[in-house]
């Protein structure tokens, strides 16, 4: 606690010594959130007894800006981490800090800081607080543009674990070139070319793991592991094309059985639009590329890099019941995703248009052969052939405004999903949705939301697996926004065959300028939060949560 208050001081007698300097004009910005449950067992869903009466994150951000200045805080306090926040968070104190320079060829920050190489295949420090995740560098990040359309980015530092950080060091430097920047004869073409390249190590000093064959012996660690990436991000007229391929050294972990493969990462997306059409298809090859600057942590923290999913992020609830998490250790998949206005005044369109959104993905495993475990190679793959389905989804949205106050939205969505990606065993689950959504605009502070569900499903439920996601379920939602500030929702979620459960929630919410306080009770199934590709696990709980946030 002693080293917090230091630091607190530290922050804010840099910001009294330049006012005291004469460098007057800068300000103070922050925002300020709070989110607590209170929760009770429920057998039927899986609650366990809290022995706390209140879990509570909260965090308040501080940001001071004086010209090309600026330096910032945060305070977090996890007392304690609510349900499904590891509980290594807990306790109060500050968690980031930093003191940075931006200028127009220079920036140079000092301290915490978030950045990201290419499309993220070598290098993602980032945060989302609603995962529990925060993998932060401490230490310095230097960012230089000696002309137009040139930078290069340099940076070393430790990555933040909890309330420490961990052992390895992070290093990396990357270089862009924006080709129509430097080009003159290029600067008004059609074709745009942007290129880049980068280099990440990670150094950890050597531990002893034992040789599981021979006890006898210990695995001989690089210390050393480094990760490259070349990227390139082209577009002529209504066409785009952007492509990555990241290659990474022998970096033998417990996140692939400590074997010595190398890793290997490739993806590419294609773009085309136009007025009233856009389209887009990527692919993905991941071949153990899964980069820790630690090399025995198996949680979510410590990451260095980030490996989107190719998966669309589904809003409705029965569409994301099985959200798809990245396998870092080995995948391949494809998604093609197509949005279409048909025009206004037409048989189909009407007098207001109809939007038609049509998705699909599919994920599997590689096509390998196991050859050894942990001191080997570990597998070898069989090209781009692929191996066994890990995720299938297909998706049609229609969306059209009935008149001034009435719009409607029907969604079906068929989903295969492999049980395995999660750790659990079982047969594939095949999933059908509906989902209807109509808005009434009652006038100009009041709207009517309505929204209904159906999903079916081949998939039982059994107290082996514990899986409450299986079975039949409908569900229904009915929210209303009121006077521009309020809003109330009720919605119930029912496995009515081959399932258990019954999930009901209430929510009332109240805006006021920068600062808005939302109030719930109901319950929550167990499963998997995930955003991007990246998941935690989420227990049951059935009580009362709200949260505040607001800004200055």
């Amino acid at each position: 606690m002693k080293k917090h208050i230091t630091l607190l001081a530290l922050f804010f007698a840099s910001i009294a010594g330049v006012n005291a300097q004469g460098i007057m004009g800068g300000h103070v910005t922050g925002n300020i959130q709070l989110d607590g449950q209170i929760s009770r067992s429920d057998s039927i869903i899986g609650a366990q007894d809290v022995p706390e009466m209140l879990l509570l994150n909260s965090r308040a951000d501080i940001l001071y800006t004086n010209g090309n200045f600026s330096a910032g805080m945060r305070f977090e306090a996890y007392q304690n981490p609510m349900l499904g926040f590891n509980i290594k968070y807990k306790g109060a104190g500050v968690a980031n800090y930093f003191a940075a320079y931006n200028g127009e060829k220079l920036s140079v920050t000092a301290g915490n800081f978030y950045e990201q190489f290419g499309s993220g295949m070598i290098l993602r420090a980032y945060e989302d607080r609603y995962l529990g995740l925060d993998n932060s560098l401490l230490g310095l990040n230097v960012t230089l543009r000696p002309f137009d359309g040139v930078t290069i980015k340099a940076l070393a530092g430790k990555q933040r674990y909890y309330w420490e950080y961990g052992d390895g060091l992070v290093r990396g430097i990357d270089g862009e070139v924006n080709f129509n920047s430097i080009i003159k004869s290029m600067s008004d073409s059609k074709l745009r070319l942007t290129m880049g390249a980068g280099f990440v190590s990670k150094y950890q000093d050597d531990q002893t793991i034992v040789y599981p064959y021979n006890p006898a012996y210990k695995l001989n660690l690089p210390l050393n592991v480094g990760a490259g990436a070349v990227r390139a991000d082209l577009s002529y007229g209504n066409w785009g094309l952007q492509a990555e391929y990241a290659h990474k050294g022998q970096d033998p972990s417990i996140m692939n059985d400590y074997i010595y493969r190398e890793g290997n990462a490739l993806m590419i997306n294609a773009t085309y639009s136009q007025k009233g059409l856009s389209a887009n298809i990527q692919a993905k090859y991941v071949d153990n590329i899964s980069f820790k600057s630690v090399r025995s942590e198996s949680g979510e923290m410590l990451y260095i890099n980030y490996i989107p999913a190719i998966t669309k992020q589904h809003t409705y609830a029965f569409l994301s019941m099985y959200p798809y998490a990245t396998q870092t250790t080995g995948e391949m998949g494809l998604q093609g995703d197509v949005m279409y206005k048909i025009k206004k005044e037409t048989l189909l369109g009407g007098k207001y248009g109809t939007d038609i959104h049509l998705n699909a993905s599919v994920i599997t495993s590689l096509d390998s052969k196991r050859i050894g475990g942990a001191g080997t190679l570990g597998y070898e793959t069989n090209g781009f052939n692929p191996g066994e389905l890990y995720y299938a989804d297909a998706s049609l949205e229609v969306a059209k405004k009935l008149s001034s106050k009435y719009k409607l939205t029907c969604t079906y969505g068929y989903q295969i999903f492999n049980p395995i990606v999660e750790g659990h065993p079982g047969d594939l689950h095949h999933n059908h949705v509906v989902v209807g959504d109509l808005t009434w605009k009652i006038n100009k502070k009041n709207v009517l939301r309505f929204e209904a569900e159906w999903m079916g499903s081949d998939s039982k439920y059994s107290s082996d697996v514990d899986d409450k996601r299986c079975g039949d379920w409908i569900m229904g939602l009915v929210e209303y926004n009121f006077t521009s500030a309020w809003f109330v929702s009720v919605s119930d979620q029912y496995a009515y065959k081959d399932g258990i459960g019954n999930y009901y929630n209430l929510s009332v919410g109240y805006t006021h300028g920068a600062t808005r306080f939302q109030l719930g009770y109901g319950k929550q199934r167990e499963g998997l939060l995930c955003i991007g590709g990246v998941c935690r696990q989420v227990p049951a709980s059935n009580g009362l949560t709200f949260s505040l946030t607001t800004s200055f």
